[in-house]
């Protein structure tokens, strides 16, 4: 027995395993670095920003890109700081201007002036043809000199000879499109309709004709980003899939053509002359829209060939700390909280780290801590404190939970009046604890469930309730198989096993999916064969394979977190655990109350590798050789009763000859 508190000592974690240590790492900084702070939104996104760098030296309409963009990043911060930083390229960018047409009253003239001149072109314009034909020739002159353009140059010389009443309608220009030479070289497309995305043309009635004219021709995104980069939200475009097919056709012919204005009986013909694109296409939208968007449409891949996949979190060991630090120099940017303390820092780093549940990753979900950091100043100025502390940041990290905790209050009380059975004391023979995460109404919390095994002779079948009642999920069902396979290699190998089981979760009237309870459920079936008792005090939870080896489960804070809080109101008196995978010891991310009572020897956090180890944990004796008889090991007990099914079986099945007369075979 000595032997097994060693072990379950061994297998204990500290302290210091249950979260991360930002101070260990902050401590990498030089107290002396002469390096500046600043403020960047774009830290750890080395392989997005390639993407967007290859993507930007392409000029072809196959050569478009993908920003993916996780939860909680804000994608207008993303673009700004990424234009500057690569310097966008704007090719051939130029206003772009609709000239009255001579000869045809519907087919306004697309003509094309250098960045930012059109104002004063068509101004210029206008004083030409108010002047006389002979007169005109310097004037002409002296614009093409000011405003090269072939397109413009060649208008000048179709109305030399027409005065302003020889042109259609009572307009002479439309600008569609003018820059300033300090605007941003992309234009952000978040509200994606029809005519925001391409324009449109609108129509009037005049004494009841119905008709269109220079100046209801209005430009949409694809015309005012010409010659720079259109950024588009790729959710908001695919709400219409015509606007996309739309696009797709712009990008190929490399020119946008304006569709008839009007629909039904109040169409009219009215063709502006179409506009030549050079333009670059960025959509951005998360992952799993792009691969969406690859599967449905062969197209896709061919105009968007980059994906700039942002990460949603940064790993410690990739970076320098003041690289994070002007991460949140930008946060704070955004937020205007006052400073943070030395404490504070660490507190925050910490919080930073449990919303990616690894202790060496780091949080770039900026909407996140915002809302974290606006709080934690909020209770900073009720406490009159010039700084941020740990004990601000605690206090509402506190706050989430309990803002959060009402389904999952009402859950845990049922257990704690009993209504639903979770024993957290004693031992029981083929019961044990498993561990769930439960999702509902938005919430997410952990809470025990009581899961039994009973045996009785059969064929060595384990019948699983939760599938026979088709509340169990494939990869459920998956884990109870492997469970099997794995009781069948330890007892089976050479004759069949004479006993059946029973497994069930009791009080689950919801599908169980997951393969997370697999450890438990081979702990309580190894419990009922070797008719060995649990400790009810210690919950489990893992996957396994079909060699036993614990394999790593998701949700495992939330799972620790919900049986602490069972067992903490009850009373906490040592005994108290949870059994978890080691290869989870990373994701270990634990609230300061429960490393509280780690330190106090209260409640105990244990990792195992294999389900040797857990059973020794939960039913203090050792699991031995399977293939030995023995009443001092655990696997000895299951072969001896395997062994004793197996005797009592065989007169059941003597021969015929032998029942008839008496004799043995």
């Amino acid at each position: 027995m000595a032997d097994l508190f060693s072990h379950a000592s061994s297998c204990s974690l500290t302290p210091e395993l249950l979260s991360s240590q930002p101070e260990r790492w902050l401590a990498q900084k030089e107290e002396n670095s002469s390096t500046p702070l600043y403020a960047s939104a774009l830290i750890g996104q080395e392989r997005a920003l390639l993407a967007l760098s290859q993507s930007m030296r392409s000029r072809s309409s196959y050569g478009h890109a993908y920003l993916a963009l996780p939860a909680g990043i804000v994608v207008s911060d993303v673009l700004q700081e990424t234009a500057q930083l690569q310097q966008w390229p704007v090719r051939n960018q130029c206003d772009w201007v609709y000239l009255a047409n001579p000869d045809d009253p519907h087919a306004p003239l697309c003509i094309s002036l250098p960045l930012g001149s059109a104002e004063p072109a068509i101004t210029g314009l206008w004083e030409l043809l108010n002047q006389p034909i002979g007169n005109r020739k310097g004037i002409a002159d002296e614009l093409r000199k000011l405003y090269p353009s072939t397109p413009f140059s060649h208008y000048l010389e179709l109305i030399e000879n027409k005065a302003f009443e020889d042109l259609p309608g009572n307009e002479l220009a439309n600008i569609i499109v003018t820059h300033k030479q300090e605007a941003p070289g992309y234009v952000f497309c978040d509200r994606v309709t029809a005519d925001r995305l391409f324009g449109d043309i609108r129509l009037q009635s005049v004494e009841g004709t119905v008709s269109a004219e220079l100046h209801l021709i209005r430009p949409g995104a694809i015309l005012k980003a010409n010659g720079g980069t259109l950024v588009i939200d790729a959710a908001e475009l695919l709400q219409d899939p015509k606007l996309w097919r739309q696009l797709k056709h712009a990008l190929r012919q490399k020119r946008f053509e304006w569709p008839q204005p009007g629909e039904g009986q109040t169409a009219v013909f009215y063709e502006p002359e179409p506009v030549p694109l050079d333009l670059k296409v960025i959509l951005t939208g998360p992952s799993y829209l792009f691969n969406q968007l690859d599967e449905l449409d062969p197209d896709f891949s061919n105009f968007f060939p980059y994906i700039a996949d942002f990460t949603a979190s940064v790993n410690i060991e990739k970076i320098t700390p003041s690289a994070y630090l002007s991460y949140l120099s930008y946060v704070q940017n955004k937020t205007g909280h006052r400073d943070l303390e030395q404490s504070g820092l660490h507190a925050l780093l910490r919080y930073a780290s449990s919303l990616c549940e690894h202790q060496y990753e780091l949080c770039l979900d900026t909407v996140r801590l915002m809302q974290l950091l606006e709080e934690a100043d909020a209770v900073a100025n009720d406490e009159h404190s010039s700084m941020i502390t740990a004990q601000h940041i605690h206090e509402v990290e506190k706050r989430q939970r309990f803002r959060g905790s009402r389904i999952a209050e009402m859950s845990w009380q049922n257990i704690l009046e009993q209504q639903i059975q979770i024993d957290t004391s004693g031992t029981t023979i083929g019961q044990i604890n498993g561990l769930t995460v439960v999702t509902m109404a938005g919430a997410e919390f952990g809470e025990p469930s009581r899961i039994t095994a009973t045996v009785h002779y059969g064929d060595g079948d384990i019948i699983d309730i939760e599938r026979k009642s088709e509340l169990s999920g494939s990869i459920h069902t998956k884990g109870v198989m492997i469970l099997t396979a794995y009781l069948a290699n330890l007892f089976a190998q050479r004759d069949p096993m004479p006993l059946s089981a029973t497994l069930v979760f009791e009080q689950s009237y919801h599908e169980v999916d997951g393969d997370s309870a697999s450890l438990a459920e081979l702990c309580c079936l190894l419990s009922a064969l070797g008719e060995q008792p649990i400790r009810q005090s210690i919950a489990v939870t893992g996957a396994i394979d079909q060699f036993g080896n614990v394999q790593a489960v998701g949700g495992i804070n939330e799972k620790i977190s919900g049986y602490f809080k069972i067992c903490e109101r009850r009373g906490l008196d040592g005994s108290h655990g949870v059994i978890v995978p080691l290869s989870n010891r990373l994701n270990l991310h634990l609230p300061q109350n429960i490393i509280k009572a780690v330190e106090n020897g209260l409640f105990n956090v244990y990792a195992v590798k294999h389900v040797t180890e857990a059973v020794e944990l939960l039913m203090g004796v050792e699991c031995g050789d399977p293939g030995s008889i023995t009443e001092q090991t655990l696997f000895g007990r299951i072969r001896q009763r395997l062994k004793d099914f197996h005797d009592d079986e065989r007169p059941r099945h003597r021969s015929l000859f032998s029942r008839w007369f008496g004799t043995s075979d």
